[in-house]
């Protein structure tokens, strides 16, 4: 979905003109990165909540040239969904991995297992 797709769905959804769709979209991502900016988090309850984290300084790699590079420490904007946010996307529940267990079923004869 685009922002465009966005101001569209709040205009339908309203009595509203296509500029106010605009208008309230713009006001939203805006109060959010404002509140990012100010070191402030934003939660919003079934949704989600907003925060900045700290990444520290690291060596990192030119990928092209190999050539060692210094990353700064700096502040990334996270995004931590609700659980109500989650269970709607997995409706059944997160599916766990069984752990792998040994084919006992399928030994050769030929090549027994290891031991």
């Amino acid at each position: 979905m685009t922002k465009a797709d966005l101001v569209d769905q709040v205009t339908a959804i309203g009595d509203l003109t296509r500029r106010d769709g605009e208008v309230i979209v713009d006001t939203l991502f805006d109060a959010v990165i404002g509140a990012l900016k100010s070191g402030d988090k934003i939660e919003i309850r079934g949704f989600g909540s907003f925060r900045t984290r700290q990444r520290n300084a690291r060596t990192g790699r030119n990928p092209k040239t190999g050539a060692k590079v210094d990353v700064p420490a700096k502040r990334v904007p996270f995004f931590k969904p609700s659980k109500e946010l989650r269970d709607s996307v997995n409706p059944n529940g997160a599916v766990k991995s069984s752990p792998k267990k040994a084919d006992t079923d399928n030994v050769d004869p030929h090549h027994p297992p290891a031991m």
